[in-house]
């Protein structure tokens, strides 16, 4: 199979918060040949960083919780538990959106910025992408109510012992996308990353 796929055509569906295209398309089969023509629907230009804020000294992270509106239908109540992110505008680095999303949402300034990896979030019908990164903060100070008003932000910092936010991995509350990836690799990288921030 050469992987060759085809656009047949393509049009804007929605045009809200949330930007769709539906699609006309062929590809190539694994067995030979081409698909019959398909239409997919897509969501259009969605790209976010989110950051896991971790203070190697006191060995905590500093997660937010809010509410969520794709939690209405699975837990209860709706606040999830994350880390820290937002959606990367135009000429805006992953690297920066990541350092002012740590302000805004947590008051945490960061810095040592390590990447962990870039992930798809759904790729059977979104474009969405994760630039996921752990930054160095002092969870200390840490704490209060933040987010940005003309956003509907109403974003809770919530402080954790490491081994706390590890043990909430698999059907805990950390039951995310970014969080479940990010304190998975925390877990993994822990000590290593530990010893090099101490070490500056």
């Amino acid at each position: 199979m050469k992987y060759r796929y085809e656009i047949i055509d393509s049009e804007r569906v929605s045009d809200g918060f949330l930007k769709l295209n539906r699609y006309r398309l062929k590809h190539d089969l694994y067995e030979g040949g081409s698909s019959r023509e398909l239409i997919r629907e897509r969501l259009e230009g969605l790209q976010a960083a989110s950051v896991l804020l971790y203070d190697p000294n006191l060995d905590q992270v500093v997660l937010v919780e809010q509410f969520r509106i794709g939690a209405l239908d699975h837990q209860n109540p709706p606040w999830v538990l994350e880390t820290v992110g937002g959606y990367i505008g135009e000429n805006e680095s992953p690297e920066a959106v990541a350092r002012r999303e740590a302000e805004e949402e947590a008051n945490c300034k960061i810095t040592e910025l390590e990447s962990i990896c870039t992930v798809m979030v759904s790729p059977g019908h979104s474009v969405d992408q994760i630039f996921l990164f752990c930054g160095r903060v002092d969870a200390s100070q840490a704490g209060g109510v933040f987010g940005l008003d003309h956003e509907g932000e109403d974003i809770r910092v919530v402080v954790m012992d490491a081994e706390q936010i590890i043990s909430e991995l698999y059907g805990g509350r950390a039951n995310s996308t970014s969080i479940i990836i990010a304190v998975q690799w925390l877990e993994k990288e822990r000590e290593t990353l530990r010893a090099r921030w101490l070490s500056l």
